[in-house]
């Protein structure tokens, strides 16, 4: 009998220990994302504390609900992983059927992110909010192209920037840094790809523009 009820209380400590862990690992993620979503707001020039609060709100409530659809996600993938162990033709159809299931919650989610951002916020802040959530990738890779190839044509200019947007878009919804810079990454394969179909080599382009960047270094 003793040993029956110490057994229940060591269950029920470990039970109330690992509930405790969640716990403070949950406040943590909502301090760390909150202080995020706060620093992307301090650049708005938002100049009314509830509106302040409530754009902080809004962000950091969708770096949540992103977590979310990650989190339920890897759950997911781990079941489906062994339940079809021994069966790689099953495995990869659910795993790719529930990957489409989680790129239709991320739209579903996005569109309703972006209203809400335009209900507080003017078309600027909401592309600051963008940019903050995907550290300023778009601006500064759209400035790098311009510096680097000075004779970039409007039209080319246009289009490397809906690629960069695009690119944007999805990034936010990225789980993770590297995986919103992956995003990235493939779409400036894309315009590589453009740039040199139009004639441009970009090999020469790039070491024009260090030996111009060395040489307003030294004038400086």
């Amino acid at each position: 009998m003793k040993s029956s009820i110490l057994a229940l209380l060591l269950t029920f400590s470990s039970v109330t220990a690992i509930l405790a862990q969640n716990n403070a690992d949950k406040e943590a993620y909502t301090k760390m994302i909150t202080e995020r979503s706060a620093k992307i707001v301090t650049n708005l020039g938002i100049t009314d504390p509830k509106k302040t609060e409530k754009v902080t709100i809004i962000i950091r409530n969708q770096y949540s609900n992103l977590n979310d659809i990650y989190a339920a996600r890897d759950i997911r993938v781990k079941a489906i992983k062994e339940k079809n162990k021994d069966n790689k033709v099953a495995r990869d159809s659910a795993l790719a059927k529930d990957s489409r299931m989680v790129e239709a919650s991320l739209v579903k989610l996005h569109k309703k992110y972006i209203s809400k951002l335009s209900a507080q916020l003017t078309n600027e802040q909401v592309e600051l909010v963008k940019n903050g959530m995907t550290y300023n990738v778009l601006p500064i890779t759209y400035k790098a192209y311009q510096e680097q190839i000075l004779t970039l044509t409007e039209d080319q200019k246009k289009q490397i920037l809906i690629w960069l947007t695009e690119a944007r878009e999805h990034a936010m919804d990225a789980e993770s840094s590297d995986k919103k810079h992956a995003w990235f990454g493939k779409y400036k394969g894309r315009i590589n790809n453009y740039l040199s179909a139009a004639g441009y080599d970009l090999k020469k382009e790039g070491i024009a523009w260090e030996k111009r960047r060395k040489a307003k270094a030294k004038t400086n």
